[in-house]
């Protein structure tokens, strides 16, 4: 096992009917302004449940955040909360509110002249307005982390920066307000935990049987749970399961003392910068092919994978590590998520991609040994 050092002060507090909970979660002197996305928490009712909760409170709002959140709206933010003395965040939504929520929680207290640096130049985060939020939607595992993935429009870049200082202070998680989701929004929901696993398990060994167990955990109920709530949304206990495998995908435990790979992610982030798919829908396309490159070097993983996920233990070892990935690609198909380019129109101008990461000297992959070159072979595997 690799040396690690784990911190996470983020309090949950989970269940149903928890969103009346917020009050207490935040210090009554605060200045708040609340974040969300384009309005379906005033539709299903969680709005109200929110402004319920802080009755008599100063509340501001700042609405609009899209899906993959874009530089340009959240920088709209920043002159109110200045100018109001805004305190504390407060995101009510999915991933993409709470990380647009982080950015701005940094964004605010930044003292140089860009805030995009922080994301293009990785410039220190030295401080941040605290921040919580409710979650509507599980999938990104932001809620108990300290990342958050921004785009820009103009640029078509998508990157992602990290601070201990955009955690969370409080996530609160309940189920119920997941409910109105739309399909589509919880198979990627589904997608995104389950690759977000995958990320930190298949990758090579380093004796870390406890990591590789709780890894299979979280998938195999993902596996379980997954097919339930796209059946029947208002399955309660479902929704719970779901909700906390997305949390427990990306709050740093998996990723404990083993190599990560995340090349999937960062071939994906280029999908959706250039292509506009959806983040869930990128990984569903990427991953597999990754997986297949990349099967000599994760073949121990893969391996393993196939039989304590998918129960595969009959044919030769090439066969198994097959097999485990066409398993992979029907289980996002069963949710509705397609996982070729074609799927998506998608055809031309895939050497942008390289050249990008060409331009930045990346080497992807636990081992490094993605680079441009080779994510033109993942992107031709992707087309196939």
């Amino acid at each position: 096992m690799l040396n690690f050092t784990y911190e996470n002060p983020t309090q949950i507090v989970f269940g149903r009917g928890t969103v009346a909970q917020v009050g207490r979660l935040i210090p009554r002197d605060r200045t708040i302004l609340m974040t969300y996305g384009g309005g379906s928490i005033k539709r299903n009712g969680v709005y109200d449940q929110v402004m319920k909760a802080l009755k008599g409170r100063p509340v501001l709002e700042f609405g609009g955040i899209e899906p993959n959140p874009s530089y340009e709206t959240l920088m709209k933010a920043l002159p109110r909360a200045r100018r109001e003395g805004v305190d504390f965040l407060l995101s009510v939504g999915g991933g993409s509110v709470l990380d647009g929520t982080k950015f701005i929680a940094a964004a605010i207290d930044y003292e140089g002249e860009e805030p995009w640096d922080i994301l293009a130049k990785g410039a220190p985060v030295k401080s941040a307005v605290p921040l919580g939020c409710v979650l509507t939607l599980p999938a990104t595992g932001s809620e108990m982390n300290r990342n958050a993935v921004i785009s820009r429009r103009s640029t078509k870049e998508k990157l992602v920066f990290t601070s201990r200082h955009t955690l969370p202070k409080f996530a609160v998680l309940d189920p119920t307000t997941t409910f109105s989701l739309p399909p589509k929004q919880t198979a990627n929901g589904i997608v995104d935990a389950f690759v977000h696993v995958l990320e930190q398990y298949l990758t090579y060994d380093v004796n870390a049987p406890l990591q590789d167990r709780q890894a299979e955990a979280i998938l195999r109920t993902l596996v379980e749970e997954g097919p339930k709530v796209m059946k029947k949304p208002k399955d309660y206990d479902a929704r719970a399961n779901v909700m906390w495998c997305a949390t427990q995908a990306l709050n740093g435990l998996l990723s404990c003392g083993v190599p990560g790979d995340w090349a999937t992610h960062q071939i994906g982030h280029e999908l959706t910068a250039f292509y506009g798919v959806d983040h869930a829908e990128s990984l569903a396309i990427a991953y597999p092919a990754v997986m297949r490159h990349q099967r000599k070097e994760k073949a121990k993983k893969l391996r393993q994978y196939g039989e304590r996920v998918w129960g595969i233990r009959e044919g030769s070892r090439d066969e198994r590590i097959e097999a485990a990935i066409e398993k992979t690609e029907e289980f996002f198909r069963s949710l509705g998520v397609k996982t070729r380019l074609k799927d998506y129109g998608i055809a031309k101008g895939l050497e942008r991609i390289g050249a990008r990461f060409q331009a930045r000297g990346a080497s992807l992959g636990e081992r490094g040994n993605i680079g441009p070159r080779e994510v033109g072979e993942i992107l031709t595997l992707c087309r196939k």
